[in-house]
């Protein structure tokens, strides 16, 4: 359990610092150097997410509470949502411009779907403090950057490449799920 909590920790808090201490994240930046800054981010994620996968598999999940949901259309219609809205959040499309944070929004769709369909300690563990983190990032940094002033340009083809491959990803993630996970998604 340990290595499970250490990695949640270490990731969450990694992916919190830019938004927590933007000043010490510049300045960092800036001894560094942007690029060793960004390795160095990613090594540490990269650190977070293998310890999270190796805790994960070593701790023993116990009954928490009893999921509302079973694995289904609606759980696996959550999840296409997230998928296409992170992707959507890498291009210049509406989905972009009308959510500030598509990427952390699918982040939370993904985490609800997980926690609406596992009541173990295990998942509620993960997917409980994912869920947290991503709501965390969107108030720090909305405080962050302040009200928007402007809206980003956007097209409509980009909405639709972001449709695409999110189709593609839930596609896959759901052909590979049982295999990957021990849990069919539909």
């Amino acid at each position: 359990m340990a290595l499970f909590l250490v990695g949640i920790t270490l990731f969450c808090i990694v992916h919190l610092f830019p938004a927590l201490a933007p000043a010490s994240r510049d300045n960092l930046s800036f001894k560094l150097g942007e690029n060793r800054y960004r390795g160095i981010f990613s090594l540490l994620i990269l650190l977070g997410l293998v310890l999270i996968v190796f805790g994960w598999k070593s701790t023993i999940p116990s009954p928490v509470y009893a999921p509302p949901l079973a694995p289904g259309l609606w759980p696996s219609l959550l999840m296409f949502i997230a998928l296409v809205l992170f992707f959507a959040s890498q291009m210049a499309g509406y989905f972009r411009r009308a959510l500030r944070h598509p990427q952390m929004i699918g982040t939370l769709l993904w985490a609800t779907s997980h926690l609406l369909t596992n009541g173990d300690s295990r998942s509620l563990i993960l997917f409980g403090s994912l869920a947290a983190w991503s709501v965390l990032e969107i108030v720090l940094g909305n405080r962050r950057d302040g009200p928007r002033t402007e809206l980003p340009d956007a097209s409509a083809k980009f909405d639709v490449i972001a449709v695409v491959v999110g189709a593609v990803a839930w596609g896959l993630v759901g052909h590979f799920h049982l295999k990957l996970f021990g849990v069919a998604p539909l």
